[in-house]
């Protein structure tokens, strides 16, 4: 049970997942949104435009009743009137044609934006797949578009039913003007019913607006495992990364073990910490940490240090200050200059007593190290 209902998709849609979706041209449409704004565009072409409109095509069709008898016995003069009848009517209609067709392409804008994907047009064969269709045609999606569409029918049709209803007898008095006259207030009627008609639709286009953003991001919930195996793709396997970290540090620690024979002096603390100080005057302005670390790390640096005869220093409060303020490949801080001084200048004497023999130099003890650099364990 739990696993089953850890597969339930549960989960809102991950940033991932809405864009993937995204790119594959799957955004969130109203179709009753896009038909409201493209009547309600058309509407206004006609409210603001009726008088110029009424009169552009009254005068086209003043000139093409008004004819010669001769012409109504040629044929082809009588095309010839038809075919500029139609062009002047075009004209005429162009401008409403033009705010038609850029409504039609910012209406879907307007609830799921400017999408450009060649993946929805892209072929599927998957679709001609009959049992697919039969399945479509039985779903949740299809009966909620059936009552839809039955609901928005009956709506705009008692609406229009009661319009016409409203207006006959102003529609039937138009027979008795002029046409210069009957022309624009028939724009002007025709816009007035469709404003009717298109605020039943906007009551449409807010049901429906909701509901598909309800269905869309319903349509891309996820589960939880839907979740993890996103993670996993995103942020790669745990797992690996861990298993890549470890190798990077093996790698890493090797690099600094290797480092450490040619160490001038390995300071420890005796057994937490050891760190290894390298220091060449003609290439460092001040000696570097080449190796550090604590517990079996610091051990390891001892034992390499012991069997390639690098000098080893017990001194504590140095060996802390070291660990606790420095990485590896940076120069000691200015505050340990003077004590890490001390401590070559003793590394020298003793190479030269080995080499040369006499006084065994005296180990350096109480070294100096300022407030602010001093690490206790107690601390840590």
């Amino acid at each position: 049970m739990a696993e089953e209902s850890d597969l339930e998709k549960t989960e809102p849609a991950s940033a991932r997942r809405l864009e993937k979706a995204r790119e594959e041209g799957n955004v969130a449409r109203s179709r009753e949104l896009t038909t409201f704004v493209m009547l309600g565009t058309a509407i206004a072409g006609l409210w603001f435009s009726a008088g110029s409109l009424g009169g552009s095509l009254g005068g086209a069709l003043r000139h093409g009743l008004q004819f010669e008898r001769a012409t109504a016995f040629d044929p082809s003069q009588m095309l010839a009137r038809t075919g500029l009848m139609a062009l002047q009517a075009l004209l005429a209609l162009a401008p409403l044609f033009a705010m038609m067709v850029v409504a039609a392409v910012v209406a879907p804008m307007m609830l799921g934006g400017w999408l450009f994907s060649t993946k929805s047009v892209a072929p599927n064969f998957g679709k001609l797949n009959p049992l697919a269709g039969i399945g479509r045609m039985f779903s949740t999606q299809t009966l909620a578009d059936l009552v839809k569409a039955l609901v928005k029918s009956m709506l705009i049709g008692g609406v229009a039913y009661k319009v016409i209803v409203g207006n006959l007898e102003a529609v039937m008095a138009l027979m008795a003007q002029p046409v210069s006259a009957a022309l624009p207030q028939t724009v002007m009627l025709v816009a007035r019913n469709c404003a009717l008609i298109a605020a039943t639709l906007l009551l449409v286009a807010l049901i429906d607006v909701p509901y598909q953003l309800w269905s869309y991001y319903r349509k891309l919930r996820m589960s939880r495992e839907d979740l993890r195996q996103e993670h996993k793709e995103s942020e790669g396997d745990p797992h690996i990364k861990a298993q890549i970290r470890r190798q990077q540090q093996q790698m890493a620690r090797r690099r600094m073990m290797a480092e450490v024979p040619k160490a001038d002096i390995v300071v420890t603390n005796p057994t937490h910490f050891a760190v290894a100080l390298k220091y060449l005057d003609s290439d460092m302005r001040a000696p570097r940490v080449v190796a550090k670390g604590t517990d079996l790390v610091a051990a390891r640096i001892r034992e390499i240090a012991v069997a390639n005869n690098v000098a080893i220093l017990e001194a504590p409060p140095l060996t802390r200050a070291l660990y606790k303020h420095t990485r590896l490949g940076d120069e000691i801080p200015g505050g340990l200059y003077t004590a890490v001084a001390e401590v070559l200048a003793w590394v020298y004497q003793l190479k030269r007593w080995k080499s040369e023999g006499g006084e065994a130099p005296r180990t350096p003890t109480d070294l100096a190290i300022p407030e602010s650099l001093q690490y206790s364990l107690k601390t840590a």
